[in-house]
């Protein structure tokens, strides 16, 4: 099947404009599809910049990308125009080093992470263990927000591993920079009953500031307010402090220093819940979320109007 000519001189185009360029599902912040999360794990995790194409929003580009490269399904990776291939293919070169030389970037480290199994959750991991008979081992796969995912997994001679307790864990290229350090345990009190997982890589958790107390912390100049909803929807209400937006896009939000206090408002803190973990998977160390968002800062401030 042959591609329109005004099509393909526009994928050219963005092949031009970026000497990486990732077709996806969704957008790197939000990919929506598994596939196309574990490309963006990937790239993310080398280091990588590129550009992005949301094949959703553009259903021409969706068909056509797939009749440039020859290349039937989504994601798909170009570096300097060439296609590299799909979510397997760039996960498999992340794992080996590929990628990144593609990239141009420096050799991963493969060293094993150093990490730790406490007895009490090494016994329950090696009932696991003999439940599934030989040739198994735990497999731990960390994503970008730093959520651990454990799972039996045939033993893999390639995979990065480190043993603790008598047990083998695996890990990929990604999840392996991501877990030095990291403890598990187990747990069977307050907190509930399960495997705990303790890891001193994540960064602290979104934290939480009622209006009273982010008007007060910008009032002071101690923390950034960015206020994530579309400029229609604040100019029916607005927070009566300083704020940021994202309506030039959120590149230059996280080009911010990553110990800048930052603090995301929406209309009522659902939406910039979401905004916040995105910010603090990026590595920002003091993330909040402004709890009930514009809505319970017009119960505060009368001047706030209410929609």
């Amino acid at each position: 099947m042959s591609l329109e000519p005004a099509l393909r001189a526009r994928i050219e185009a963005v092949l031009a404009a970026h000497p990486v360029v990732l077709f996806l599902k969704g957008s790197p912040d939000a990919p929506q599809c598994g596939f196309s999360a574990k490309a963006v794990g990937a790239l993310d995790a080398a280091g990588a910049t590129y550009g992005h194409v949301n094949v959703l929003a553009d259903p021409e580009i969706r068909e056509g990308i797939k009749i440039f490269g020859d290349w039937p399904t989504i994601p798909q990776l170009y570096i300097h125009g060439e296609l590299v291939g799909g979510a397997d293919i760039i996960t498999q070169m992340a794992a080996s080093g590929e990628l990144h030389a593609a990239l141009g970037l420096q050799a991963p480290d493969r060293t094993p992470p150093q990490i730790t199994i406490t007895p009490a959750a090494a016994e329950m991991l090696k009932k696991a263990l003999e439940n599934a008979g030989p040739g198994y081992a735990l497999q731990i796969e960390i994503d970008r927000g730093f959520n651990a995912q454990l799972q039996l997994g045939e033993v893999d001679a390639n995979a990065i591993a480190s043993e603790s307790q008598g047990i083998r864990a695996q890990f990929d290229l990604v999840s392996a920079q991501r877990a030095r350090g990291m403890r598990i345990d187990w747990a069977d009190d307050a907190r509930g009953k399960g495997l705990v997982i303790d890891n001193p890589n994540a960064p602290p958790k979104v934290g939480v500031l009622t209006p009273a107390q982010a008007r007060a912390r910008v009032e002071d100049g101690s923390l950034t307010l960015v206020d994530v909803r579309p400029v229609e929807e604040r100019a029916l209400s607005q927070a009566p402090v300083a704020t940021r937006n994202f309506d030039d896009g959120v590149e230059e939000i996280e080009a911010l220093p990553k110990d800048l206090p930052l603090a995301f408002l929406c209309h009522s803190g659902a939406r910039s819940a979401q905004v916040a973990e995105h910010f603090r998977a990026l590595g920002f160390s003091k993330v909040y979320n402004v709890n009930g968002g514009i809505v319970a800062w017009a119960d505060l401030d009368p001047a706030v109007t209410r929609y």
